[in-house]
C-alpha cells in the first residue's frame, strides 16, 4: 500500500470480518477444554457433599489434591470418577 491509497469503510469492515472469524478459529479448540481443577466448593456442590464429607475423602485417599497458596485444587478427571461410580464417596 502505497501513502496515497484511501482506506474506506467497506475495507476496515471486510478487515474485522476477517480478523474475527481468524481469532474464533483460534479460540475454539480452548473453549471447547473442560478445566482441569476445579476447587473445593465447586467439588462439594458437584458431588453435593460437606465439607467434612470433602475432608474425609482427602484423608483417606480417595480423592486427591494439590495445594497452591492456601487453596485446594481437584483434577476434573479424579471428580469425574467420583460421578461415574469408580471410586464413589
Amino acid at each position: 500500500m502505497t501513502l496515497n491509497e484511501l482506506i474506506t469503510k467497506e475495507d476496515l469492515k471486510a478487515f474485522k470480518a476477517e480478523l474475527l472469524e481468524e481469532m474464533k478459529s483460534i479460540l475454539s479448540p480452548v473453549k471447547a477444554q473442560r478445566k482441569q481443577w476445579i476447587k473445593s466448593q465447586e467439588v462439594r456442590t458437584l458431588l453435593d457433599i460437606s465439607p467434612g464429607t470433602l475432608q474425609n475423602l482427602r484423608v483417606n485417599g480417595t480423592l486427591t489434591y494439590t495445594k497452591i497458596g492456601g487453596i485446594l485444587y481437584y483434577k476434573q478427571e479424579d471428580i469425574q470418577k467420583l460421578l461415574d461410580g469408580k471410586g464413589k464417596p
